[in-house]
């Protein structure tokens, strides 16, 4: 031992044969350990020229050659040949009784870096979860997060492609409203992100993305994984920044995360490779959202709001309809319902909003919706909508007056002139207008309850008569939501995919007080699973956590059930499967085109479940739903059941 130096066992004695090198890594170092003639030297692991890994070369006539681009270096001493002068740290060696040691000094101490500024800005915002890869171009932001973790600040979830990142990351963003953080090297990682990040784009869940870039030096001259990160994030992010050596780094991570957390959108940030380990100066302070948001309850202006009273005021049969822009405001919105009696329907964004068990719930309107809600809209002669889009799917009626309320100025009329459109915070609104609205009668009260209870009791009268369904070729949708609808945790998360198997579950699955989640606007396959991954992270064991997934949904990301197996996600995934894209199979049909490849080849789903380390098990008749989901709800991690379905009986 020498100062403050010392040794350190690094290989057996019979290790590593003449001639030969190897990586070791020891007290945070790795190094090149070989073996040649007769002695032993150890290099530090990094080729000086472009960091190669010397472990990883060979000893050709007496020399260490690095594997990436041939240089060449004594392998005892880490000297090159002449003229050349560069070379890696080397040290001391000794052979003694029990193996080979190495003497090492200290590690230096670490220093504050750009990737801790930025990390620690990050989770001043309230970003405490994070989901993605680590690689070569965003070591050392990872590193920050891994000190950052050590703290407690945050947790990271290593996934296996970063489209589940995405989606993991909007899924929390849409259940929570906070953001959570997406990651990815550059290039193939980055644009892998896309696909989830304009999910949360269009559905307006706030999302922050992090990603590597190839050292600034050999960005834009067609280097190895070098694209323009900006170019290719600007439609799908408000905000995309590259933060560069000189940048306010605070204040670029703190406008990512307002434009995330405000605008509830995408906010993104490029980081070259060096700029995230440079060294910042000491006392850089780090960001975060104090004195740079407001309370954003604001009050409708007081001409619209006396519109709207007006209006609501004059209505017979008025009908509350909400979407995903109420969901944190529903308290307010019932209490309005209930004051004006007004039957309450959902999007299906918003599905899980209302209970379908409340005397005013109507369920979800539109093409995976409810008849309930459509009588409703047929009979009434006012709509109320509260945080609603008006999609395509959903099918408010145009003709129908309507009075519309959101946050978003942009959502206003988006698609057609409204009677009267007000601008104000979803809860603050249903809170003024039940201020300034007298209350329903109670025969008005009852007679609207009864009305719903009637329209209610046929559409399960026709379920029950469904659930019985058999043609020999699997479970139909009727009974396996039935059987879901009993079991499921009534505070439970659900979080579904597309295809026929989300059509069911709109039309059959009755909430009590469940959250759904889903694909809304983009209507993405592979939604369903990963989105549970981002849901487990925002409730943990507070809430149960279920995916509801078709066969081609779950085939998109099935690895990812490794990853929950990793960190111990109790997540219950229920998979409906019919060897086929049974959706398209039908549009097919409709429009009288021959069927043609949609088709799927699939393994035991169950038995792939066993494999991955999760509970797996497989239902092929109506008898078995029951028992099987409620042995995967018991089950303390993930758990599958896949259901053998007859894609006709949906």
């Amino acid at each position: 031992m020498t100062g403050s130096a010392m040794w350190h066992r690094v290989a057996g004695l019979d290790e590593l044969p003449e001639g030969r090198v190897k990586t070791v890594v020891v007290a945070g170092r790795a190094l090149a350990l070989s073996h040649h003639d007769g002695r032993y030297g150890a290099l530090d692991n990094r080729c000086p020229h472009q960091g190669g890994p010397l472990g990883e070369g060979s000893i050709e006539k007496g020399w260490l050659r690095c594997p990436w681009h041939g240089y060449d270096y004594d392998p005892l001493t880490g000297a090159p040949p002449p003229p050349f002068d560069d070379s890696p740290p080397c040290f001391a060696t000794e052979v003694r009784g029990d193996g080979v040691y190495v003497e090492l000094p200290p590690l230096p101490p670490a220093v504050r870096t750009v990737g801790d500024v930025l990390t620690e800005t990050m989770c001043n915002w309230g970003v405490d979860a994070v989901f993605g890869m680590v690689g070569h171009s965003n070591l050392g932001f990872a590193e920050a997060m891994r000190r950052a973790e050590e703290r407690g600040d945050l947790r990271f979830f290593g996934i296996r492609h970063e489209g589940a990142a995405s989606f993991a990351a909007g899924a929390y963003g849409k259940l929570t409203g906070r953001p959570a953080a997406c990651f990815a090297i550059a290039g193939p990682g980055s644009t892998n992100l896309l696909t989830g990040l304009y999910d949360a784009k269009v559905d307006r869940a706030p999302v922050l993305a992090v990603t590597g870039q190839v050292p600034s030096s050999v960005a834009g001259r067609g280097a190895f994984q070098d694209l323009d990160l900006e170019a290719a994030f600007a439609d799908v992010a408000a905000y995309s920044q590259t933060v560069h050596a000189g940048s306010n780094h605070a204040e670029l991570m703190n406008l990512a995360c307002k434009h995330a957390a405000v605008e509830r959108a995408v906010g993104h940030l490029v980081l070259p490779d060096e700029v995230q380990v440079l060294p910042v100066a000491e006392g850089a302070g780090a960001g975060g959202p104090a004195g740079r948001v407001a309370d954003r309850a604001i009050a409708p202006p007081a001409d619209a709001l006396a519109a709207a009273v007006e209006r609501i005021a004059a209505a017979r049969r008025p009908l509350i309809i909400v979407g995903a822009g109420a969901r944190f405001d529903m308290d307010a919105v019932v209490a309005l319902a209930e004051r004006i009696a007004a039957p309450v329907a959902t999007t299906f964004k918003a599905k899980g909003q209302i209970s379908d068990h409340h005397p005013l719930g109507c369920g979800v309107l539109g093409r995976s919706g409810t008849p309930i809600a459509s009588w409703f809209m047929n009979e009434s002669d006012l709509i109320v909508a509260f945080g609603a889009s008006f999609s395509n799917h959903t099918g408010i009626a145009p003709y129908k007056p309507i009075v519309q309320v959101d946050f978003d100025p942009m959502a206003l009329g988006r698609f057609h002139p409204v009677e009267v459109a007000v601008l104000g915070h979803v809860g603050v609104t249903a809170e003024a207008l039940h201020a300034a609205l007298d209350p329903a009668d109670g025969a008005g009260q009852q007679a609207v309850a009864a009305e719903v209870a009637e329209r209610w009791a046929l559409w399960r009268a026709e379920k029950a008569s469904r659930v019985g369904d058999d043609r020999g070729q699997g479970v139909n949708s009727a009974a396996i939501f039935e059987s879901l609808g009993r079991l499921a945790p009534t505070d439970a998360v659900i979080c579904v995919d597309v295809g026929n198997n989300t059509y069911s579950f709109g039309r059959y699955f009755e909430v009590q007080r469940q959250s759904v989640l889903m694909s809304g606007y983009l209507g993405s396959i592979g939604f369903g699973f990963p989105a549970a991954m981002g849901a487990w992270a925002a409730v943990g064991d507070e809430r149960s956590v279920l995916a509801v997934t078709g066969d081609g949904g779950f085939g998109q990301y099935a690895m990812e059930l490794t990853t929950a197996v990793k960190y111990g996600m109790d997540i219950t995934h229920v998979v409906l499967n019919n060897n086929e894209l049974g959706k398209i199979t039908k549009e097919q049909l409709a429009g009288q085109f021959g069927v043609w490849h949609t088709s799927l080849v699939n393994p035991s789903f169950a038995a792939f479940a066993e494999l991955c380390g999760a509970h797996g098990s497989q239902v092929g008749d109506r008898a078995e739903l029951d028992g099987a989901i409620g042995e995967a709800l018991a089950h303390p991690g993930p758990a599958l059941v896949e259901i053998l379905c007859d894609p006709a009986l949906v």
